[in-house]
């Protein structure tokens, strides 16, 4: 019964969730196959004579190594976790019939509310190469304002090239609400 609802729970999380807000077609297949991959592994070692600990703790260190070879943002990783804890639940969950599916229930909650797309969403992070080589912090954050037309929260320099005049910096802003309105109507207006 436990593995039936893992199927149903990874499918909303990875159909449901994932998929529409973020449209990449490549992580479906690695989540859904994490996720079966666990399920059957943790669910033989939790009938065999190996330690379920043992295993998992293997499987745990393949998966990091998974998340070493190819770069995924951090939403990405949490998905990848969800849908491992989600596995790992279903063979394992002993205790009371209503902890492995209140379990899986609290995961798929808090994936929705914390992905969603309401939540924070004038909050962005870009990195970005500016065409001068600015070491000037100041001066950097009022450009990038500038640029942007946004408050800008945090700046990281990444790198600066005095010979070629560039500078790669990560910065994390915020656009109000009022220059996202004012940018559209004077788009609207500047039509013909």
């Amino acid at each position: 019964m436990l593995y039936a609802i893992d199927l149903v729970a990874v499918s909303v999380l990875v159909f449901g969730l994932y998929f529409p807000r973020h449209r990449r077609r490549d992580l479906v297949v690695a989540y859904l196959g994490v996720n079966v991959g666990v399920l059957a592994v943790a669910g033989s070692l939790s009938s065999g004579t190996v330690g379920a600990g043992l295993g998992l703790g293997l499987f745990g260190v393949l998966s990091i190594i998974r998340l070493r070879s190819t770069e995924l943002d951090q939403h990405e990783v949490a998905y990848y976790f969800s849908a491992l804890a989600l596995g790992i639940i279903g063979p394992l969950g002993g205790g009371a019939v209503w902890l492995a599916p209140a379990l899986m229930a609290l995961i798929l909650v808090v994936m929705f509310l914390g992905d969603h797309p309401r939540l924070f969403r004038g909050y962005r992070r870009q990195v970005l190469v500016l065409d001068s080589a600015t070491t000037d912090e100041v001066a950097l954050v009022a450009h990038l304002e500038q640029v942007l037309g946004a408050r800008v929260h945090a700046v990281c320099v990444e790198r600066v090239d005095l010979v070629n005049e560039t500078t790669v910096v990560e910065v994390r802003y915020s656009r109000a609400r009022s220059v996202a309105g004012t940018r559209v109507a004077a788009a609207a207006g500047a039509r013909p």
